[in-house]
């Protein structure tokens, strides 16, 4: 395709008539299919007993592939003599599955398995290995979309975050509830002329109002991040669909707080713009932190109340107050780990998925 002097396709939108959130809009990542689950791969050589033919109580994972996290809990409950096994979006197409509706077992592989804890984590419809467009890729696309949704929310299991509560804690829900509990909120509007709207009357951020990660080819995933809302822009052409619109609140730092059962640990994040995060990672400074036991307790309060087990918080530190911006479901804390230096969270997610394991398992049933 012939492309003009400044590198565009003929005919494709200007720059300025692109959605707001997708001008300048550099960030690319790859997401490999390669297995690299500790667990799958020991079971495929054959390195493990193949047992007596009764189902063996495991934790079920349904994730991606490049889902480190996940990849770390599989050697972590390993070493605890606990079966994991996983479905990954990006590697589902041919796989080898029986599930049976009228027992709690599924067949994975040559494996005969029963779920105890079911954990969904980045299993996006979007990274399913098939053509967009074609009749196959949709009928693939659809299938998947209903059992996973089932998996999910099946209640012949236990679940962390269940799918029939999170997948409907949409950002406009959580600053209502942030709210009512207490915390400050920024003012907040959602519409398609952004250049028309703004909250609080003077700097305002736009975000997005769906998923931070969009993935339009399987593996290929663009980043949508926050940005300032231009001055100049007072009378500018409709957005596409609604975006966020929030009042610029300045502050000292920001939080990311992650809750691990009815546990808070804390990191600082120093960032100089609210993309930095994703565009220059290597210039953010995380270092872990206490916050006091008032935070802690809505914090707690909140997750309860939404129904989710292990998630980070996101939030501005304005002097002695706290400004809530997010709650991440799928939250990754491998990089903040390794920026900060420690495995605080890695250490307390594991040890909550092994203890919640032998708890479901003590009782017997998968409830």
């Amino acid at each position: 395709m012939s492309r003009s002097a400044d590198g565009r396709v003929p005919g494709a939108p200007s720059e300025a008539a692109r959605p707001l959130l997708l001008q300048g809009q550099d960030y690319l990542f790859r997401s490999p299919p390669k297995c690299l689950d500790f667990q799958e791969q020991v079971h495929r050589l054959g390195m493990v007993d193949e047992g007596d033919g009764n189902p063996q109580p495991c934790v079920l994972v349904l994730a991606r592939a490049a889902d480190m996290e996940m990849n770390e809990l599989s050697i972590a409950l390993a070493e605890r003599g606990i079966r994991m096994a996983r479905i990954d979006a990006d590697r589902c197409v041919d796989l080898p599955l029986s599930v049976y509706t009228d027992q709690p077992l599924i067949e994975l592989d040559r494996w005969l398995l029963r779920p105890l804890l079911v954990w969904r984590r980045h299993f996006e419809l979007s990274a399913v290995p098939v053509e967009p467009g074609t009749l196959a890729g949709a009928y693939a696309v659809d299938q998947w979309a209903s059992v996973a949704n089932w998996l999910s929310s099946r209640s012949d299991w236990a679940h962390v975050n269940p799918s029939r509560f999170s997948t409907h804690l949409d950002r406009l829900t959580q600053l209502s509830d942030a709210s009512s509990f207490g915390l400050r909120v920024p003012r907040t509007a959602v519409t398609t002329r952004p250049g028309r709207t703004r909250p609080g009357g003077g700097r305002c951020i736009v975000k997005t109002a769906g998923r931070h990660l969009l993935e339009p080819r399987p593996g290929v995933q663009h980043g949508l991040f926050p940005r300032p809302l231009e001055t100049s822009r007072a009378s500018d052409a409709p957005e596409p669909a609604p975006v966020l619109v929030q009042e610029y609140v300045p502050s000292d730092t920001e939080l990311r707080v992650f809750v691990v059962g009815e546990r808070c640990l804390a990191y600082q994040v120093d960032k100089l713009d609210p993309a930095q995060l994703w565009v220059d990672p290597d210039a953010v400074r995380v270092t872990p932190t206490s916050i006091s036991s008032s935070l802690s307790d809505r914090l707690l309060a909140l997750a309860r109340h939404w129904r989710v087990q292990v998630a980070a918080f996101d939030l501005l530190v304005t002097g002695n107050d706290h400004v809530f911006l997010e709650i991440n479901v799928n939250c990754d804390w491998r990089w903040f780990e390794h920026r900060a230096g420690d495995n605080s969270v890695s250490a307390a997610v594991h040890d909550w998925v092994a203890l919640r394991f032998k708890e479901l398992l003590g009782a017997g049933r998968a409830r």
